[in-house]
């Protein structure tokens, strides 16, 4: 069964067929909200709103471990993410869906692993590779039978948040090989990668970066609405395909 992690203009999906809410319970606490079991595709599958179905949980305080643990109880066999990104690159353009390949952590001060107990031995993963490799496939494949075009590979940078970048810190990251900006990728990819379940994410580019193009001068928060809004239209149909490819 396929999870899917909804982001800022994914809060729900509206071609899903509900079957049941569950409130989950973990060790870590509470996850951002009740998991919502359903059919898409005549698959089923999870789905998690990562901000809370309102809307109201800032990145920084996200209670990632709780979020993928929930996940992965509910016997989730790979987790995509969705998730809003400005973009650095010229190349990326509101607008532009990337299927990403890498990860440059900025955040700091969140609850990061499962691992954090003095009382057992340190626990180390391999994230040369951060997203799972099949999964991205699959996505690819999956955006290419439903015609749509999207980036194949780009470095994610993860910021803390929750506000946006300064132009200068946007030149640091390109300088250091970033593509996009976001800040829900981390520990989100690397909790993943701890509980062994697979993780790949479609980023969103809702806006040029701080310094960048049209936000040369700031950042348009009048225009992200609708651009978030036709491109989840045909990220709902990219998440179909990648169901009905399992």
């Amino acid at each position: 069964m396929l999870a899917i992690i909804g982001g800022s203009g994914l809060t729900r999906l509206s071609t899903l067929e509900i079957v049941r809410r569950e409130v989950a319970r973990t060790p870590f606490g509470e996850p951002s909200g009740a998991l919502i079991f359903g059919m898409l595709a005549e698959q089923p599958v999870v789905f998690l709103a990562r901000h809370g179905y309102g809307h109201t949980i800032p990145p920084h305080m996200v209670n990632y471990r709780a979020n993928i643990w929930a996940l992965r109880d509910a016997k989730a066999s790979a987790i995509v993410s969705v998730a809003s990104v400005g973009g650095i690159r010229a190349e990326f353009a509101p607008g532009t869906l990337v299927v990403p390949d890498q990860i440059i952590d900025y955040t700091w001060g969140r609850t990061s692993t499962y691992f954090d107990s003095c009382d057992e031995p340190v626990h180390h993963i391999d994230f040369t590779h951060p997203y799972d490799e099949a999964l991205r496939q699959r996505i690819l494949a999956a955006s290419a039978a439903v015609g749509e075009v999207v980036w194949d590979g780009g470095v994610y940078a993860a910021s803390q948040g929750p506000r946006l970048e300064t132009a200068a810190e946007i030149n640091r990251m390109e300088r250091d090989g970033a593509d996009v900006v976001g800040m829900t990728g981390m520990p989100e990819a690397a909790l993943a990668r701890e509980l062994g379940v697979p993780y790949a994410a479609i980023n969103v580019v809702a806006n040029f970066a701080a310094g960048r193009a049209g936000s040369a001068e700031g950042i348009k928060f009048d225009s992200i609405e609708k651009v978030l809004h036709d491109a989840m239209t045909r990220v709902r149909l990219i998440l179909e395909q990648t169901v009905a490819l399992q």
